[in-house]
């Protein structure tokens, strides 16, 4: 491969990202590729999958957004069922979010369609690529995660 300066570089991702986030969009599930849930819904539902529960202001600083943005994202979730809020034992000032089996079951279906479509797309790209880009990705994230 010829040498592709940082400004090319960057405008081929400009072509690259939309076609694998259109592709990518495609194959969730239907409740998340119809809009029905959106991408930072998305986000903290992922975030708090992992958790018992969290308090708002910690999802907020998660997403990098205001409390009151994050209480709108948080009302819709309710709304929906994925997750509930609850009240801190021990201070009733405090209300945490908690995520309810109807969102863990659609995180887990998450998971399961993006690494089938991951295993059927580097099926086809060699170990030696496969490492190459997982090292590269992982670098960037440690990047990103660093701001």
């Amino acid at each position: 491969m010829s040498f592709v300066s940082l400004p090319e570089f960057a405008d081929k991702l400009n072509e690259i990202m939309p076609v694998l986030m259109r592709e990518f969009a495609r194959v969730q599930p239907a409740e998340i590729y119809k809009g029905k849930v959106t991408l930072p819904q998305v986000l903290i539902l992922q975030h708090l999958s992992s958790r018992e529960s969290i308090k708002m202001t910690d999802i907020a600083s998660f997403m990098k957004v205001s409390t009151a943005a994050t209480t709108g994202i948080v009302d819709r979730l309710v709304k929906s069922g994925y997750v509930l809020r609850v009240f801190d034992q021990e201070d009733r000032r405090i209300i945490k979010v908690k995520i309810t089996p109807k969102g863990l079951a659609l995180m887990k279906k998450l998971a399961y369609e993006r690494r089938k479509m991951a295993i059927s797309i580097f099926s086809k790209i060699s170990e030696q690529d496969r490492q190459d880009y997982l090292r590269i990705l992982m670098r960037i994230k440690d990047i990103l995660s660093g701001e």
